[in-house]
């Protein structure tokens, strides 16, 4: 048994007032046994627009916000899915939206850029186009922890099934899904996709969103959860800034995968035409 831990927050513009919050938090959640800790995407900068997210973007193994992670896995001893921030790829202004993972002595040992960008009307006068300054990622990562097989994906990614089958074929057996899901689409999806992509890969999920009204008129969903791999909720907070943890059992995961083995049963037939 393993246990693990997401974290919902409501993050704002001030940089060092997020990242008292998180060391908070993060705290809370080593006093609650966790091992593992998932923070949601942009924890550290909910930005007012899209110039200060450039501004506050780091190059790749140097800056403030990588530092703050690596200090705060290696003082609590615990793995850290470090939500999500922007990187800078060159001189340019054009930036990823980065998840680092860094284990118990503070070590980077994953990086997961965000493949699939928010460019959608949510609603009439809640429109988002991500890919206005952030660039695509292309890799899918799975990592080997003591947990066991991580996988990496982020907030847009939970509609693209696709993505996490790609994550199970490279033997996933825990996906972290750090997230900033509007409160328009929440309402709609989000239970539905989580619990959805957990099941149809027989692995457990922990999602961390943000959760709640920011300084730059945003609302997000909130509505963290830890999901089992038959799809029942193991932990959530619906609304609220704060901590959820719950035990992850691999034995019983494999022993679900052995006699549910749908992960086996896949036939893709492909009729090409004449």
């Amino acid at each position: 048994m393993h246990r693990v831990a997401a974290i919902q927050m409501a993050s704002g513009p001030n940089v060092v007032a997020n990242l008292r919050e998180t060391a908070r938090l993060l705290q809370e959640a080593a006093q609650m046994g966790a091992q593992l800790v998932i923070l949601p995407e942009n924890f550290a900068c909910m930005a007012m627009n899209q110039a200060d997210l450039i501004d506050i973007a780091e190059v790749d193994g140097q800056g403030v916000l990588q530092d703050f992670l690596a200090a705060q896995a290696m003082r609590h001893h615990l793995w850290l899915v470090g939500g999500t921030f922007p990187m800078r790829i060159d001189a340019s202004d054009r930036i990823r939206s980065v998840c680092l993972c860094f284990d118990n002595h503070g070590v980077r040992v994953a990086r997961y850029d965000k493949i699939h960008l928010f460019d959608v009307t949510a609603a009439p006068n809640e429109k988002y186009c991500e890919s206005a300054i952030y660039q695509s990622g292309e890799q899918v990562v799975v990592l080997d922890t003591p947990f066991g097989r991580l996988g990496l994906a982020i907030c847009y990614d939970l509609r693209f099934p696709e993505l996490f089958r790609s994550l199970q074929e490279q033997g996933v057996e825990i996906i972290a899904v750090p997230s900033a899901f509007t409160a328009t689409t929440g309402k709609a999806h989000w239970e539905i996709l989580v619990r959805a992509r957990a099941l149809e890969n027989l692995s457990y999920l922990i999602a961390a969103d943000q959760g709640g009204y920011h300084v730059n008129g945003r609302q997000t969903h909130g509505d963290s959860m830890i999901v089992e791999p038959w799809g029942g909720i193991l932990a959530r907070l619906t609304r609220g800034t704060g901590v959820i943890c719950a035990d992850i059992n691999l034995e019983q995961l494999h022993s679900l995968r052995r006699n549910f083995p749908t992960l086996t049963h896949r036939k893709i037939y492909c009729q090409l035409p004449e």
